[in-house]
């Protein structure tokens, strides 16, 4: 059952990804029903539960009105923490529990994608095969359309690398065009 664990790491597929507007940005995130999908996929029997309970058998809330849990899946146990953003009610026990499931699982690796902001698994040959288009670019036309590429190809956080070597092969180009004309 372990080599199950290895389809928790497995993307989301774009169906699954709901967003929700947050300071201006949109926030990617995996919902309740699609993480419990993917948690039956790889483990029917998975389970949860509080981390510690009140005398009266009741999940334990912290001050801040969250909660700690333990998620087993495949037989591994994980914790997790969710908290209902300041809702209240019986709506915010189930933000808090699917806030937790969502924690838990990221420990899994379920959804890291969406957690990280740039990429987790860049093949460095990549980006390396990518620079060295780009430095070795013989017209302003490749370095465009090679710089072009790599944008639409990389994360944005390699975008401000890609970029100091492109504005530094125009550079070199345009030196270059500069003594053909002179010649």
């Amino acid at each position: 059952m372990i080599e199950n664990l290895k389809k928790m790491r497995q993307e989301f597929p774009a169906h699954q990804i709901s967003y929700l507007p947050k300071g201006g940005a949109k926030l990617a995130y995996v919902g309740h029903a699609a993480l419990t999908d993917r948690l039956l996929d790889v483990d029917p029997t998975w389970s949860w539960e509080p981390l510690a309970m009140n005398h009266n058998g009741l999940p334990v809330m912290d001050e801040m009105g969250g909660m700690w849990i333990k998620l087993t899946v495949c037989g591994v146990t994980r914790l997790g923490y969710g908290h209902a953003g300041g809702k209240t009610g019986g709506d915010a026990i189930k933000e808090v529990i699917g806030d937790a499931l969502r924690n838990a699982a990221m420990r899994f690796g379920a959804a890291l994608e969406l957690w990280h902001k740039g990429d987790l698994h860049l093949d460095t040959t990549t980006l390396d095969t990518v620079i060295e288009r780009i430095k070795s670019a013989a017209t302003q036309e490749l370095l465009k359309a090679n710089y072009d590429a790599a944008v639409q190809m990389l994360e944005p956080i390699h975008h401000a690398q890609i970029k100091r070597f492109a504005v530094a092969r125009r550079t070199e180009l345009n030196e270059l065009a500069k003594k053909e004309t002179e010649k």
